[in-house]
Order: C-alpha cells, then structure tokens, then sequence
C-alpha cells in the first residue's frame, strides 16, 4: 500500500516551528522536504543570513528565485518555499562557505520582516491534501516505473536514485524525489512544490517525467544510429586501410588515388573554362571521398572523363588560303559554282577576321546532286575535322541535348559526341536529312536545333548530361534537305539556304568523266586501259538508262559496266572492247528510258505539263475528254485541293471565254468533262498546273493538238494572267530530259530564265507567257481544214 499521509506535517508538530526565519535564496534551483540539500554560499547578503540562522535555531527559509532575476527581493522570489536545517558547514579559505541544508516541510512567505542587508521572512506552514485510492496508487507505481526508464536511459543519473525511489512509500516524497531528479527548469519544479494535492501532483510529475523520457529515448535512437554509421565507417575504413597496406607489401599501388589523379591531370590538360571547371572540381572531389564499390562511383566517374575528353580548348588551324580552298572544290565537284562562291567568302571573312562566327548553310535539293560529298569537300577545303550526323527518322529530343545523369546509362546528346569524336572544337558538322526530323512523346528534336544552329546562342550550348556552357560558336554547320516545307520556320529561319537542283546532261557528263568512271574502275579493281567509255557512250547512257535530277543511278549505270569489264578480265580476256554506242545494250541491256511527251500528245486534249518534286523535276500529262451528258465536271489522279481549285478555274475561264476561243456556246449543254492527270496513285498538288489545263481543255474543245515538243508551267486566274512559279531550274531540266525543246513559263520568271539558258544550253527554246493567249498559241497546232 502506499502512504499518502504527509510526514513533512508531522515533522512540523514534532518541532517548534518559527514564524520569523532568515531567507536564502537559491538560483536555479528549487529545495524540496526531505531532501538533503549541499549548497555553496557565496553573496554578502547569503553569508549574513547563513550566520544568523546559525547563531539562532539553525533554520533557514530556502525560497526559489524566478529565472531571469539577478538580484533577489521580495519581488523577485516565489511565495512558497523549504523550511531546512542546517546540518552542516564549512568555512572556506576564500571567505565562503559550503552548507549541507536538510529540508523539513513546506512554508509559505507571509511577509518580510527585513529586506536589507538580510531578508527575513515571517512564514506559516501548509497543509498537504490526498487520500489513498486506486488511481493514486497507480499513478504511484508509474512515477516509479517511468524514473526506472529514465535512470536507465540518462547519463547523469546514478542507479542509486532509482533504488533510493524505489525505497520510498509516501507519494509525496517520491513526487518531490523525481522531481528534484530531473532536468527541469526552475518553474516546473516550483509547480511541483507548489502542488498541495497529493494527487494531482502524481499527475504533474508523471507527465513532466514522460516528456524528459521522451527526449532520452529519441535521443538514444539518434545516437544509436549515428554509433551505428561511425561503426559501419570505421569499420569501411579500417578495412581499406588494411588493404592499402597488404597491396603497399605486395608492391601494388592504390588504383583509385591513381585514377583520381591522372582524371585531375587530364582535366588540367584539356584547359576548362571556368564555370566546367568548378564542376568538375566538385565531382572530382565527390570521387576522391567516394567508395569504389558505390553505384554512383561509376556514374561519376564517366562524367568526369566526358569532361576531360571534349575539346574545351584545342582547335584545328583553319587554312585560309582562298585560291587553294577554291582549287579544292573544283577538284572536288564541278558545277556548283553558288556554293564554292559561299564558302570560299566565308574563308576570306574568316582570313580578315579571326573569330568570325561560323555560318549555318542549308543545301537544299534532290537526292544525289552531291549536297553529302559537298560537305566533306567544304571540310577539306577549310582544313578541318569532318563529323556526319544522319537525322532522318529522328524522334528523341535527348538525342540532340543528351540524358540527364539521373537517368540509368545517361549519355550526352550526338552533338557533343561528335565534339568529342573530332577532337577539335572548330569542325565541318554536317546535320543530314534535317527536313525528316520526327517528334512524339519524347520531344521534338527540332525544338532542340534551335539553340544549336543559331549563331548568337551556341556560344553558350548546354547539354543536359554536361550540365556546362560548350561554346559551339566556331562550328561550321551544314545542313541537307530534299525539301524545305518540312522544316519549322523558326529553324528553317536561322539557316542560309542553298538551292541544288539538277544536273544538265552537260554538267552528269563532265562528272561521270571526272568523278563515277574513276571512282568505279578503282573499286572493282580495274585500270584505265581495261575499262574504256566514249563520251556518246555515256551520253547514251544519261538519256536511255536514266531519268532523274542526280548522278546515283548513273553510278550505278556505270558500275555494272564496269562488273561486266571485271568479268572478262577474269575469265582471261585480253582484247577488252571499248564501250560505245554500238555496243551499249551489251553491257546493260536494252533500254530502259523512252521519250514520252511525242508518243503522249498525239490527240487533242492532252498536254504536257512541268512538275516540281523532292526528288527533282518531272514531266506531268494531263488529260482532258468529253462525253455525251449535262455540263458536269469530274477530276481524277489523287490532285489536291489547291490543283482541284486550280482546274475548276480553267473550267471557269474557258466556258467565260467560249467565244472568243472558238468553242460553240452550248457545247456544255450537252457534254460532260473529264480531266485526269496520270500516275493516278501519285498524290499531286499546286497551282503551276493551271494553264496546262486551260490548254488541254481549249485543245479538246477546239480538235486542235497540242505541239508533242512543247512543255508549260505557270498558274491562271480567271481573267487568263499567267502568274510565275518556282522550280523552274528543275522543271526545265525535266523538260530536258523528256526530250523536249519549247517550254512555256510566265513572264515574270524571266530572270530565272536568264540564269537557266547557259545551263540548257541553244536546244531548249523559252516561250515568255504573260496571258493565256500567248500560251495557246505558242502551244496549239493550227485548226485541222
């Protein structure tokens, strides 16, 4: 059972209590009944008030002074205090004394009887209240059971106070005991004291006890776990340097203080700017403090030699010589003159100014005219480092700006690895197939050039695995395209595009000679006198075997004579044949092109249209006929919206010129129209078709034929102007081809008719239309009799 009766009043009865007691004021610290009390007296005051006790009964007041307050005054102190006896004292060398007070019972301050030099106090006793219960006696036992856990947990408390506690069996001294015990401030344990309830003292000093358990607990948890991290370090530690040591007696050095060092040294070589420098600082020093069997010891390991392997400093030397840069690619190509023009001015800029800013070019034109091999000639021209990029089918934006490391196998993008790769920061980048870039969930690629082909922000070009600036400001960048309508404007907007239409058969004939013949008898093993080729030869060749804006096929073409050469040659012939016209259909067999527009355009109605494609130039028939109906109207040949619209504008303008174009007035009562335009599963589309519609419409309507050697391009309105067009160098050059030798273009395409005429050459005869009627009669043959 627990007492709850309180002793401190019956110590009280035994003894004379006196009503008038010096007071000692304690700082800090609160006495409570029962408790021996050792104590150091220092202040004037103190000591006089120590002396008068001593001289009179021995009993002192000890009252609390509130935190905070320095000097101590009947303002200053708590009302409720400990009656103590002096048990014992010591005088000190220093004039101080120290005291062991014994506390009797609790004592309320009535009032000061003198506050100067001594404050004495006239105090009456108190009376403590509680009777035993069920909920007193367990809130007993779990004061006792929480101090236990506390004793356990803290390192100032002695297990002595737990046995002392566990020796009690009033209440309300083992509520002043733990009280006393604990690391509490001043105003906790004077609430303590101040608690005349047995009862709800328990609960004031069981709570008080949780919270201080609480901290002890997190604060052993926190200390467990860091013991735990130093154990496990230390032990890493030890470990390694047990290892140091056995490859130090085996005469092995340290791999990784050597990798970290030669990293450092290269980094030092390669001459970061300041900003790359700092980061690879920071990593290296990351790597140094890094166990080697981390996961992240690898990542930034790569990242580290990323950085030492770009050319952050070293640049080819450009060399300037325009004349010998010219001689190059004439030697390289020949034609192209507008783009030897363009990069041989580059070099002279960058010969009268250093650090002139690399040109973004655009080559632009159908497959096979060289745009490729072009790119390669402007590499060697300039002297520098030639890196190809191929972009076709491209959906990933991080293929150009790289993974962030974050990313398991990050890697930077492909302009940064071709950096790498040519080992100069200055080389001939060569972006291929810009125009079939793709995009999808992962991002648009083309968004990613933006930055990177744009002079006056690559200079400061960053890739999300380097996380620094690269200055791509000195690259020269060249692009290729088939077309420019794929291209996003704001890309297509920071480029100086390069038109390359079609080779003349003048032009494939001096580079077969030059260029395919060499190149092919070198790869099949052949010499000159083995492998011989008239230039009608391959005249024939161009014109019968092959249609198209490039030389690929032509190669090709060129290639298979030369297998049929090498198989003579290795069956043991000797008397090799000259290939010539004669003998042509022997080494590729019979011929594969055939003029068209002559056998076509036989019949009124049909007309012999100009076409623009990706692939270059094409001749495009169109064909008009009338069938017994009611004026209806149909297209056919998988035409667009804009060459739809473009046909019924013909319709319109030859039913509002019936007359005048010799066409009986009610002929669309009665007939019904059709035009087609073959290849019917080719889709087609633009207005430069318009007037060779009206023309094939006028040429039915009329029974006149149209001339089978003429070719026309150009768009109509409604009152017959003929508006100019683009294309015109491919177009002509289709005409070319097709063999025939009048084409019919818009007046106000005249300027490009002057630049086209030293290309065609005398054969081709322009016929400048500025009206429909000049169109019909450069075209139509005269009325049959």
């Amino acid at each position: 059972m627990v007492d709850v009766s309180t002793k401190d009043s019956g110590t009280q009865s035994e003894q004379t209590t006196p009503t008038v007691v010096p007071v000692l004021p304690l700082r800090g610290m609160v006495a409570f009944p029962q408790m021996v009390i050792p104590i150091a007296v220092v202040e004037e005051a103190d000591l006089l008030a120590v002396d008068r006790a001593v001289s009179a009964d021995r009993t002192l007041m000890l009252v609390a002074a509130k935190e905070g307050e320095e000097e101590a005054g009947p303002e200053t102190l708590y009302d409720l205090g400990t009656l103590a006896s002096v048990q014992k004292m010591i005088q000190m060398p220093d004039g101080s004394r120290r005291l062991v007070l014994r506390g009797m019972g609790r004592m309320r301050v009535v009032g000061y009887e003198e506050t100067k030099p001594v404050l004495v106090a006239r105090v009456e006793s108190v009376a403590e209240v509680g009777q035993e219960t069920a909920e007193t006696e367990a809130l007993f036992h779990t004061v006792l059971r929480i101090f236990q856990q506390i004793v356990q947990l803290s390192p100032y408390l002695p297990e002595e106070a737990y046995v002392q506690a566990l020796n009690v069996d009033s209440a309300a001294t083992l509520c002043d005991l733990v009280a006393a015990a604990l690391p509490l401030k001043v105003e906790d344990q004077q609430a303590v004291l101040a608690e005349l309830s047995i009862e709800a003292r328990l609960k004031l000093v069981s709570r008080q006890a949780q919270e201080v358990l609480t901290k002890l607990e997190l604060a052993d948890r926190v200390g467990t776990d860091a013991r735990e991290e130093i154990e496990k370090n230390q032990r890493e530690y030890i470990l390694r340097e047990q290892l140091r040591a056995i490859r130090k007696e085996l005469g092995e050095e340290d791999e990784e203080q050597k990798e970290v060092e030669r990293l450092r040294e290269r980094l030092t070589e390669a001459q970061l700017p300041e900003q790359a420098q700092k980061a690879a600082d920071r990593e290296l020093d990351r790597l140094a403090q890094m166990n080697p069997a981390a996961a992240e010891y690898g990542v930034v390991r790569t990242y580290l030699e990323w950085m030492a392997d770009l050319p952050w400093s070293k640049s080819s030397e450009d060399k300037l010589d325009v004349k010998a840069a010219q001689k190059v690619l004439d030697e390289d190509h020949y034609g192209l003159e507008e783009i030897k023009d363009r990069i041989v001015e580059y070099l002279a800029v960058r010969k009268i100014r250093k650090d002139a800013k690399g040109p973004i070019l655009c080559f632009v034109g159908p497959p096979g005219v060289g745009k490729t091999s072009l790119g390669r000639s402007v590499a060697r021209a300039t002297g520098r480092q030639f890196m190809r990029m191929s972009l076709g089918g491209l959906h990933d934006e991080a293929e150009i700006r790289g993974h962030r490391r974050t990313y398991v196998g990050a890697m930077p993008g492909r302009i940064v690895r071709a950096l790498r790769d040519a080992g100069t920061n200055n080389p001939v980048i060569m972006l291929d197939e810009v125009d079939k870039v793709g995009q999808d969930y992962r991002g648009d690629p083309t968004s990613a050039l933006l930055e990177v082909l744009d002079p006056e922000q690559n200079f400061s070009f960053s890739d999300n695995y380097l996380e620094v600036a690269f200055d791509l400001s000195r690259v020269l960048f060249i692009c290729t395209a088939n077309v420019l309508q794929t291209i996003p404007a704001p890309l297509l907007d920071r480029m100086e595009v390069i038109q390359l239409a079609g080779y003349t058969e003048e032009e494939k004939l001096h580079i077969a000679k030059r260029f395919l013949v060499p190149r092919q008898r070198e790869e099949h093993g052949l010499n000159a006198k083995q492998v011989r080729i008239t230039d009608a030869a391959l005249r024939g060749v161009i014109g019968k075997y092959t249609r198209e804006a490039g030389v690929r096929n032509l190669e090709r073409e060129i290639g298979t004579i030369c297998r049929k050469v090498a198989r003579k040659v290795a069956e043991g012939a000797e008397d090799l044949p000259t290939v010539g016209v004669d003998n042509l259909e022997d080494f590729l067999g019979r011929q594969k092109v055939f003029p068209e527009a002559c056998e076509r355009v036989t019949q009124p109605g049909v007309v012999t249209g100009l076409a623009w494609t990706q692939v270059g130039g094409e001749i495009l028939f169109i064909e008009a006929t009338k069938m017994p109906g009611k004026g209806r109207f149909k297209l056919t040949g998988q035409v667009g919206d804009v060459m739809s619209e473009s046909a019924e504008a013909a319709l319109s303008y030859v039913r509002a010129n019936a007359a005048q174009l010799g066409i009986e007035e009610d002929f669309f009562e009665h007939y019904d129209i059709h035009i087609h335009v073959p290849s019917g599963a080719v889709p087609k589309d633009g207005p430069s078709a318009g007037v060779a519609m009206v023309t094939a419409l006028v040429s039915l309507l009329t029974n006149r034929r149209v001339k089978c050697s003429v070719g026309m391009t150009g768009e109509i309105t409604l009152r017959g102007r003929v508006l100019p067009i683009g294309g015109l160098k491919e177009k002509s050059l289709a005409a070319r081809r097709a063999g025939l030798d009048t084409i019919i273009v818009p007046e106000q395409n005249k300027g490009d008719v002057e630049e086209l005429r030293d290309d065609l050459g005398s054969d081709v005869h322009f016929v400048l239309a500025s009206t429909i009627d000049d169109v019909l009669e450069a075209a139509l043959e005269p009325a049959p009799q």
